[in-house]
């Protein structure tokens, strides 16, 4: 990992070189020649319904430093969105492409000038805190944002370390250069909240805040030092001023004056942070940014991401192509994002501090987006960092009980459904990962599986989830649960537990019941085994109404990626299993007024934009079609991503739309929830290269490859014919060289044969 003192010590002399940089939009005016930085556009997600983080941070950082829109909703759950020209202030915590919103602490907005202590509306910025900005003035890198206050003639710089936000302000002469500091504003939909604002000398202010939101005790702690001295302050809490040094409220403020100056003056304040305490967070400032050189920090951030991104070296004449894959990339890196300090302390689920004796803590686990494509990418070019995370994942079960369902800043949202948890720490169990405790991996596996929450008493109970006894989301749950089961056995199976497996794979079969022979779709069933009744409609989604979660009877009947072959059987035959999959990416209908906003990304009914149906268009090689999955492959990887704002069929899901663009780009996808194998589709690039860690290294060279010759006719691994339609992660991280001969047509050899298809273990 790499060490930011070191960087910034080493990039210091830069600090004199480089200089405030004066044009707008996504240039590469301060990278290194070759640095894969260049390649990444943070602008795309940011329009349409990504949902996408921009601003400031460096990889899996715990600070995510930008700006935050006046505006709230749906599309501003990041905080920003490219519709909107206004800004309440630069945050030091944002989420990334999620569907609820949360974060947006610890606040910080140059000003000059008076300014109302509160939000304020749209259209009268003199009702609140906030100012209007010109969008061509906005200049955004990896770790690295800045952007032209137009209400206070203000230019802002932000960079970032792991832990500290650097924030640089330049105001123009015979101002009062001031600054606020916000603890009210948060993104999202927050109950109760405090924060407590301390000035402790001219120079340093700490603090907290608390709150409750999606997150439902989120406490963060933080200390601000300022480059000048503070003149002159004043507390509020929006309705008025308070004396002292000091305030606690629900919505806390602080103005700090810097003094009136003749000529340009230039303020910098650096914010750490800590989710432990306030001498934590001095602690977390002292070892990563002890100094004051924001030119060579920012140079440091962009290092850091270029590190990262060399992990995968593509070869291709499309440079929209490599802008989305490099960005893409980026976009997988955002989170998990790390939840403890420098000396290892970090606040536990139980909501009380504990101390790592080695490694790192990380929270934002995404779960039921992330175990189909991020977590699967991160094991291959990430696996170092697995150990952490999965560590972190059995530190929050020992703390509240658990595997994490949806874990953020130390809490357990229980957002969406099944058992993702398992999953992940199957898939690293599986694939031979090292660093952590196996036996108490099963342990937590095997006590998260058997809970009674969420309709797991009715899995255990009926072996699914009938509607009578769960209202809502019933198949989409006993799918999930079975997903979960499934990796589970394989554990117990690896581990010789012969009665655990037994049990598991069984609980993994719960797709038989919500099967319906005649209609072929996958059905609510209640407690006596009856199929729901009245008129059946595959079509009609009612978000958070109908038997499926964020999506109907189309996309969710295809949910068995652990049992594809199983699956396959119940159709009656492959032909027949193939007609139903074909039919998936034409045939079109009414979702219906009330249907989830998160079934995006369209084709046919094959919804791109929602993460159950990511594994989809990889089935066909199981039934031996395998230039079918190429075609779907191609056609999603060309016309659900582009370089736009508006680049993502659907949210980004704290990088699962992403990874999905990765790995199918690369040409595999791991469609088997956990273990691999990774299934080949179409490579988009002529040629790739994977660091996979230890010195080894995985050459994916696409022979002949074009648009129109998108089909593998042969493939060769270290120069032998290699005949299957799949590569297990075995073999995958061996490295070596991995050719594919492309072609216009489909071949009529290759992954056709029974023993060349992948096959579901069991």
């Amino acid at each position: 990992m790499m060490n930011f003192n070191n960087i910034v010590a080493k990039l210091a002399f830069l600090g004199g070189i480089l200089q405030t940089l004066g044009s707008c939009g996504t240039g590469s005016e301060y990278q290194k020649s070759g640095s894969l930085t260049a390649h990444v556009d943070p602008y795309i997600g940011t329009g349409g319904h990504g949902h996408v983080f921009l601003g400031a941070n460096v990889p899996y950082g715990a600070v995510q430093l930008g700006p935050s829109n006046l505006s709230t909703g749906w599309d501003w759950v990041s905080g920003y969105h490219i519709s909107d020209s206004t800004i309440i202030g630069f945050a030091h915590q944002h989420l990334s492409g999620t569907g609820i919103g949360d974060l947006g602490d610890i606040v910080l907005l140059p000003f000059t000038g008076d300014i109302r202590f509160d939000r304020g509306e749209h259209g009268d910025e003199q009702t609140g805190a906030y100012s209007l900005f010109n969008r061509d003035t906005e200049r955004v890198r990896t770790g690295y944002y800045a952007v032209h206050l137009d209400r206070f003639d203000v230019d802002v710089e932000l960079t970032a370390t792991s832990r500290v936000g650097f924030h640089k302000y330049s105001y123009k002469k015979n101002e009062t250069p001031k600054v606020l500091m916000n603890l009210d504003a948060g993104i999202g939909w927050e109950g109760e909240k405090e924060g407590r604002i301390t000035i402790e000398n001219d120079t340093v202010v700490s603090g907290y805040r608390y709150s409750k939101g999606w997150a439902k005790n989120q406490k963060i702690y933080f200390t601000a030092t300022f480059s000048q001295p503070i003149v002159s302050t004043r507390l509020g809490d929006s309705t008025a001023i308070q004396e002292g040094n000091s305030i606690t409220a629900s919505r806390a403020y602080a103005e700090l004056g810097f003094g009136e100056v003749e000529e340009f003056q230039e303020v910098m304040v650096k914010v750490a942070l800590s989710p432990v305490s306030i001498a934590n967070a001095k602690l977390n400032l002292q070892e990563e940014l002890p100094g004051w050189d924001f030119a060579a920090t920012r140079e440091a951030a962009d290092a850091a991401w270029n590190e990262q991104l060399q992990k995968v070296k593509i070869e291709t004449k499309d440079t929209v192509a490599r802008k989305i894959f490099y960005t893409a990339l980026y976009h997988t890196m955002i989170a998990p994002s790390v939840f403890s300090d420098v000396n290892g302390e970090y606040m536990g689920s139980d909501f009380k501090p504990h101390k790592l004796a080695t490694g790192e803590n990380y929270t934002t686990f995404s779960l039921w987006d992330t175990y189909r494509a991020a977590h699967p990418l991160m094991s291959i070019i990430h696996r170092d960092r697995a150990p952490d995370m999965v560590n972190s994942m059995l530190r929050i079960y020992q703390e509240q009980g658990k595997l994490p369902v949806w874990h953020l800043v130390g809490n357990e949202t229980d957002c969406m459904v099944g058992n993702p948890g398992i999953i992940v720490v199957a898939d690293a169990y599986l694939k031979g990962v090292e660093g952590f405790d196996k036996d108490l991996a099963y342990e937590a596996m095997k006590v998260s599986a058997m809970k009674d929450d969420r309709g797991l008493n009715w899995h255990k109970q009926y072996g699914y989830v009938p509607y009578d006894k769960e209202e809502v989301e019933s198949v989409a749950k006993g799918l999930e649960f079975a997903i979960a089961d499934w990796s589970l056995a394989q554990v117990a199976k690896l581990r010789g537990e012969q009665e655990d497996y037994d049990y598991f794979i069984k609980r993994s079969d719960a797709f038989h019941h919500y099967f319906d022979p005649d209609l072929q779709f996958l059905r609510g069933v209640d407690s006596e085994g009856n199929f729901r009744p009245g008129t059946f409609d595959p079509f009609h989604s009612a978000h958070l109404a109908n038997d499926y979660t964020e999506g109907n009877a189309w996309q969710y009947t295809w949910l068995v990626p652990h049992n594809v072959n199983g699956f396959m059987d119940l159709f009656g035959g492959e032909d027949r299993f193939i007609a139903k999959l074909d039919s998936l990416f034409v045939v079109e209908g009414d979702l219906g007024e009330d249907a989830s906003p998160d079934i995006s990304g369209l084709i046919g009914q094959y919804a791109h934009g929602n993460e159950p149906s990511h594994h989809v268009i990889y089935m066909y090689p199981y039934a031996g079609q395998p230039w079918k999955a190429a075609e779907r492959v191609r056609e999603t990887l060309a016309t659900m991503y582009t370089d736009q704002v508006d680049g993502l069929s659907g949210n980004e899901d704290v990088g699962q739309m992403s990874a999905w663009y990765v790995l199918s780009s690369l040409g595999f996808y791991q469609v088997s929830p956990a273990g691999g194998p990774f299934i080949f589709g179409s490579p988009l690039f002529d040629k790739a290269t994977v660091a996979l860690g230890e010195g080894k290294t995985l050459e994916l060279v696409a022979h002949s490859n074009s648009k129109e010759n998108k089909y593998i006719q042969e493939v060769r691994l270290n120069g032998e014919p290699y005949t299957k339609s799949y590569i297990s992660y075995e073999d995958l991280m061996k490295g070596g060289k991995l050719e594919f001969d492309m072609g216009n047509a489909p071949s009529t050899t290759f992954g056709v044969t029974a023993e060349s298809r992948p096959k579901s273990a069991r």
